[in-house]
């Protein structure tokens, strides 16, 4: 009862708040984030529907959509910060828990082996699990053994997941058989488990392996230089989550990778049963196998070469109501620019759409939030409106927007007039 009383009394004064990290309290990083989510979403949709609107701006729909704009931007970028703490607690908890995986994959490899007698592939999976738990702790912060296959954007990459795994299991078997050279006691079996390591025999894990790897790094310079180039839009995400591995930025399901996962994860399986089959020596991936992967490595490479794009205006207009007369365009009016490419993959939440931003002359305007039920009317991927601001000069002017990732549009050319 004390203890109880104890910790009613902490969340009663308030001791935990959003960014708290203990594991699974109401009061955490988790609940604070679900809780801000929630919040903003009710908000936005009061919005939508025409409530909630302060009297000193519902007679003018300019002013409250200026008014709604600001007033989610301000909720968004606090659901924002919310989930950049949730994030960080969750990587800062994921190393003990990675942890806990890898030693219980020991465990049941333990009671295997003591039905079998063979303790060398035991002794291996102590030394790669020793490995791992190294890594855990020096990057518990970042994830613990997750942190070399996340990505600079925040989210895992299922290149470098595909070659991990790889890795490491390559590096098992070859600690496989350096247990098994150790324990032998006879010249014949110490020469046949160093001929299983035969280039001949390992040839297509050998080359798989190298694949692999090769395209990790490949790609890590690919999407680097195509960002910079400007023909590539990346926004991190809050914080990593295991779908990364089969989904764009956007969290739509993409081919490329879902092939190379799954691809890879047949060809894992395939190689681990030859290892337990004859572990005195590299498992022989068949050629047929080893070039269906290296395939799928190709097909995920040219993915990645073709995805993206830089955004784009195809026209800017005059954006009428409905009873409005037509017109040319004056400071005051709406424009409404048409394109594409203007929300990034990732960018469909309220805090990155609200770091949008038209360049009208030499005057940068803010795009407003226009909420809708589920979503936001305005802006989105291929079109958006902005006011024309009255300190923009009359007579030719460049329009220009910039997305939430900071990439620059092309100008295109208007006529304001007085």
């Amino acid at each position: 009862m004390a203890v109880q009383e104890a910790r009613g009394d902490l969340g009663a004064e308030g001791v935990h708040e959003g960014g708290c990290t203990c594991g699974d309290c109401p009061h955490g990083a988790r609940e604070g984030h679900r809780r801000a989510v929630a919040a903003f979403l009710r908000r936005r949709d009061e919005f939508a529907a025409g409530r909630g609107l302060p009297a000193a701006v519902a007679h003018s729909a300019s002013a409250s959509r200026q008014w709604v704009s600001e007033e989610l931007t301000q909720r968004a970028e606090a659901v924002a910060e919310q989930g950049r703490a949730e994030g960080a607690a969750w990587l800062a908890r994921l190393w003990l828990r990675t942890v806990c995986a890898v030693w219980g994959a020991v465990t049941l490899l333990l009671l295997a082996e003591a039905l079998t007698a063979i303790a060398a592939a035991l002794l291996a999976a102590l030394a790669v699990a020793g490995a791992l738990t190294a890594a855990c702790f020096f990057h518990r912060a970042r994830g613990g053994a997750l942190a070399p296959v996340i990505g600079e954007d925040n989210r895992i990459s299922t290149s470098r997941t595909v070659a991990a795994c790889w890795v490491l299991f390559v590096g098992y078997a070859v600690l496989l058989l350096a247990v098994r050279l150790a324990a032998a006691s006879g010249h014949a079996e110490r020469d046949a488990l160093i001929s299983g390591l035969d280039l001949a025999r390992g040839a297509g894990v050998v080359t798989v392996l190298a694949v692999v790897c090769g395209i990790a790094v490949l790609v890590r310079r690919v999407v680097g230089l195509r960002v910079l180039a400007q023909r590539l839009q990346k926004v991190p995400a809050h914080r990593p989550r295991a779908a990364d591995l089969l989904t764009d930025d956007s969290g739509r399901g993409a081919f490329a990778d879902i092939q190379y996962v799954a691809i890879s994860a047949v060809a894992l399986l395939f190689a681990a049963v030859r290892l337990a089959r004859r572990p005195d020596q590299l498992p022989d991936l068949p050629w047929g196998l080893a070039v269906v992967v290296l395939i799928s490595a190709a097909t995920y490479l040219a993915g990645k070469y073709a995805e993206g794009g830089r955004p784009v205006i195809l026209s800017v207009v005059r954006a009428r109501e409905p009873g409005d007369l037509d017109g040319p365009i004056r400071t005051g009016d709406d424009i409404e620019i048409r394109g594409s490419g203007f929300v990034p993959p990732g960018a469909q939440t309220a805090d990155r759409l609200s770091r949008m931003v038209v360049r009208i002359g030499a005057v940068d305007v803010h795009v407003p939030l226009v909420p809708v039920a589920g979503g936001f009317r305005n802006p989105t991927d291929n079109a958006l409106t902005v006011p024309v601001p009255a300190e923009v000069e009359p007579g030719s002017v460049e329009v220009q927007v910039v997305t939430a990732a900071g990439v620059a549009t092309n100008r295109c050319i208007v006529q304001v007039t007085e």
